[in-house]
């Protein structure tokens, strides 16, 4: 969740470690600093954003440092508590990301040897077991300090009398090491270092590195390796707001694109056994389980419905979180994990131990050589580009075009299904646009949505997750309390909730579920609450009925998820906006959650 930065070569360090954080600001953060050796180590750090670090830091003539953005986990957000860390002779600095789970006896310890502590973080310890170990050779310090410790990390260190070097490691935690000419730049992720370089090197577990500024050295555990370098396709213009307001809106406003892409070319799929896709068509059929976090959970629940319908199988979804904390049960043939950074921590505890019980893995992911593509066996990359703001958006949809590419390289999938799905996807990408191009009752909605303290989502079917994912986004960019239910399950409790100051938004399609959504719409109205419905143009049963409607182009069933999960977007953007809040990054969140 934290970022982490380093850099070593020509440039002054300073300024490229502040743009570096600043390229990471869409992981969340709540304090920020930097450490340049210009002849002595120099930090400097608070609880501010950014720019005003930048501000207020004294110039500096150093050409290697490191940097954080720390989201608080362990202490309280404050200027002591920032990173970087250094140890009581201050000529360490170490920056951090990830949880110590024993760094309460280590601290204990460390105290009755005499070290003095300045801050209430786990990561403080890192530091001063660095100096209990340091005799002259900051990677062998290192490595001997991290064998203490227990938990999760990414870590980069500088001493003041070896200006040569960075010492970077990682545990449980993402960390790449981008390659330049005579520089070279550590990073958490690669929208860091994008416009620097687009070669790099993402550490696997258990690795530790040594960066200078002519190359690197890498170790797995103690055994030298060489660096495995790849090149990035993202472009530094792709993780720029493009002369839009919020990185959020953009990122809207790309999804025709993104599907239209993907429909004209075939989505790149990085296989290291047998097509694991084939197994959807083996019979008897395998037991299939989805797991997912947050948006990608939602992504997860449509999927089953798809494949339960379309495909005749059976299918758990389970938040990652819970199942990691499950019994032991029988394992799933088939595991498909859907996490858009690829290093989530809950979905990557939950592959490990999958693995360890002999179940296929299948990643679906944003972000190539991540962590879950190479614990999975197949990985299929969703094609969406950097996405920066903390909400997801282009990142959903794209999950859930790659799950509709599934289910049609799937020979289980009847022939009228298959034809019937791929006419469906070639059309939705006008159809998204055609949301975007008229937006005034979505913006009407908005306004009024911006003076309610709470609204309830309903959906049946497959637009019951798509009422979840609303709700959730309403929460996340606007920071009103907000419900997603089964629209079948109100009369279960819910529908208590129900006022005139508690307005509901219902999604609907034209399907089978469309009645049973009425019959629910006049229980609710003759209740005084106030109605927002989405629905396709034209659905005369409506009239009279809705306070709010929102007409969107009509869809093949199988594909209205993905364009009524824009509308609510959308409606989450401009509620925010009404409201004056930080869209792209809310209070509190992280764009990629990499700690229990």
């Amino acid at each position: 969740m934290c970022g982490v930065v380093g850099y070593i070569g020509y440039r002054q360090a300073q300024e490229t470690l502040l743009q570096s954080l600043v390229r990471l600001e869409y992981r969340g953060y709540d304090s920020c600093g930097i450490a340049v050796v210009d002849g002595d180590l120099k930090v400097f750090k608070d609880a501010v954003r950014v720019a005003d670090l930048a501000a207020k830091a004294q110039p500096l003539n150093g050409t290697f440092g490191i940097g954080h953005t720390r989201w608080a986990t362990c202490g309280e957000p404050n200027q002591a508590n920032a990173h970087p860390h250094q140890d009581c002779t201050h000529t360490i600095a170490v920056v951090h990301n990830g949880t110590i789970n024993n760094h309460v006896p280590l601290r204990s310890r460390l105290k009755s040897q005499g070290h003095v502590f300045t801050s209430d973080t786990d990561t403080e310890v890192i530091a001063h077991l660095i100096e209990n170990h340091y005799h002259g050779d900051l990677a062998s310090a290192v490595r001997s300090a991290l064998a203490e410790i227990e938990g999760s990390y990414a870590v980069a260190v500088v001493h003041h009398h070896e200006q040569d070097k960075l010492v970077v490691a990682r545990k449980g935690s993402p960390l790449i090491i981008g390659l330049g000419q005579g520089e070279n730049w550590v990073a958490s992720d690669v929208p860091a270092i994008l416009g620097y370089t687009n070669r790099v090197v993402y550490m696997e577990e258990n690795e530790l590195a040594v960066v200078t500024r002519d190359g690197i050295k890498l170790w797995h555990g103690d055994n030298e390796k060489i660096p495995e370098i790849k090149h990035v396709e993202w472009t530094a213009e792709q993780a720029h707001k493009g002369g839009y307001d919020h990185f959020m809106i953009k990122e809207i406003h790309e999804q025709p694109r993104i599907i239209r892409e993907s429909n004209s070319t075939s989505i790149h799929s990085g296989v290291k056994d047998a097509e694991l896709s084939g197994i959807l068509s083996l019979d008897p059929p395998p037991s299939i389980l989805i797991l997912a976090c947050g948006t990608s959970y939602h992504a997860g629940l449509i999927a089953k419905y798809l494949v339960e319908e379309l495909l005749g199988l059976s299918v758990n979804v389970e938040l990652a979180s819970e199942f990691n904390y499950h019994r032991h049960r029988t394992p799933e043939a088939l595991a498909i994990v859907i996490t858009q950074s690829g290093e989530t921590a809950d979905a990557l505890l939950a592959m490990r131990r999958l693995r360890e019980h002999g179940t296929k893995l299948l990643a679906i992911t944003n972000v190539p050589g991540c962590t879950a593509s190479r614990l999975a066996d197949e990985t299929w990359y969703t094609g969406a580009g950097p996405e920066i703001s903390v909400a997801a958006t282009k990142s959903f949809t794209a999950q859930l075009k790659v799950i509709y590419r599934l289910l049609l390289s799937c020979s289980r999938l009847e022939r009228r299904d298959f034809d019937r799905l791929t006419l469906a996807l070639r059309l939705l990408p006008s159809a998204i646009q055609g949301v975007l191009d008229n937006q005034l009752e979505i913006r009407s909605c908005a306004k009024y949505l911006a003076s309610c303290s709470g609204v309830i989502f309903i959906g049946r079917g497959l637009n019951y997750p798509i009422a979840l994912e609303g709700a959730l986004k309403l929460k996340e960019v606007a920071y009103i309390p907000s419900q997603g239910y089964a629209a079948g399950e109100l009369k279960h409790g819910p529908l208590a909730l129900v006022s005139k100051t508690t307005p509901v938004v219902a999604v609907l399609g034209r399907d089978t579920t469309h009645d049973a959504m009425l019959t629910t719409l006049r229980e609710i109205k003759v209740r005084g609450a106030p109605l927002i419905a989405i629905a396709p143009k034209g659905d005369d049963g409506l009239d009279g009925l809705a306070d709010y409607i929102i007409p969107r182009p009509e869809v093949d069933n199988l594909v209205s998820p993905m364009l009524n999960a824009v509308v609510l977007q959308l409606l989450a953007y401009y509620t925010a906006l009404e409201l004056g809040c930080p869209i792209d990054m809310p209070r509190n969140l992280a764009k990629s959650v990499t700690v229990e």
